[in-house]
């Protein structure tokens, strides 16, 4: 099994990616791969996996050579059976004008969430996928969240960590910067703050931590208030009483003519 486990690594198919193509939980998977011999897998699912190789038994598998051709050859296999999974399934309109890869990238997303979620009392997962939904909504204004996810998935052995994706130079300041936070935190997690930081510290940088972020909260309602004066003062000097699609851009206009007197 550790090589069946090798051969997929190389080929580049997630436990997901495998879930979907036997038809089983992630979960599954692992419980599956766990097990000592394929023979001990359901039958269904192991004559599935032995086509998906392109071999006939399981004695096979130590004599599998991953070349280009045999990557080809087996993306092609799971390829056709996603390509007639989708033509089967196709209520899922929000995948509409997406290519192949990204269809893939967002479905195994989709896939993984949609199974860590799966327990409505399981308030912890649902808090976790609400931050990343947060995290995602921050990528858009702040570069150093894209950085977090390259040194979560380089640190946790998916991506090359010589890879860099983004400004390579601020990356690379980035990843070794978090690094050095990382080993400083499990030291202090790890020995009770002998060789790490101590409580007193840390409680002063939590500190500053909370006062930075209250700041900006407040900065962000102060700036909400003030939008909202201006929208009043532009929609009633036009005579308005609402925004619409059709006065959207004159009551924009407008909003930014009050800001320009306001200044001067």
């Amino acid at each position: 099994m550790e090589r069946l486990n090798e051969i997929l690594h190389e080929l580049g198919i997630s436990k997901v990616k495998l879930a979907k193509f036997l038809g089983v939980s992630r979960q599954m998977i692992y419980n599956y791969l766990e097990l000592d011999d394929l023979n001990k897998w359901p039958k269904d699912k192991k004559v599935l996996l032995l086509n998906l190789l392109g071999i006939k038994s399981a004695d096979e598998i130590d004599k599998i050579k991953v070349d280009t051709d045999y990557i080809l050859n087996v993306e092609s296999r799971i390829n056709s059976l996603f390509e007639t999974a989708n033509k089967i399934d196709g209520s899922n309109t929000s995948l509409n004008g997406l290519d192949e890869k990204h269809k893939d990238l967002l479905n195994n997303i989709i896939a993984i969430a949609r199974e860590d979620l799966d327990d409505p009392n399981d308030e912890e997962t649902y808090k976790t996928y609400d931050y990343l939904f947060h995290f995602i909504q921050a990528m858009s204004s702040s570069k150093e969240t894209k950085y977090m996810l390259a040194y979560m998935a380089k640190a946790t052995g998916y991506e090359k960590p010589l890879d860099f994706a983004y400004n390579e130079e601020e990356q690379f300041v980035f990843e070794s910067v978090i690094y050095t936070a990382f080993v400083l935190y499990n030291n202090t997690i790890s020995y009770s703050g002998n060789g790490g930081v101590s409580k007193s510290k840390l409680a002063e940088a939590h500190k500053r931590f909370v006062n930075q972020i209250e700041h900006k909260m407040e900065e962000k309602m102060s700036r909400t208030l003030e939008l909202n004066t201006l929208k009043v003062q532009a929609l009633k000097e036009l005579g308005y009483t609402a925004i619409t699609n059709d006065n959207a851009s004159e009551v924009l206009a407008k909003i930014a003519e009050i800001e320009s007197r306001v200044v001067n």
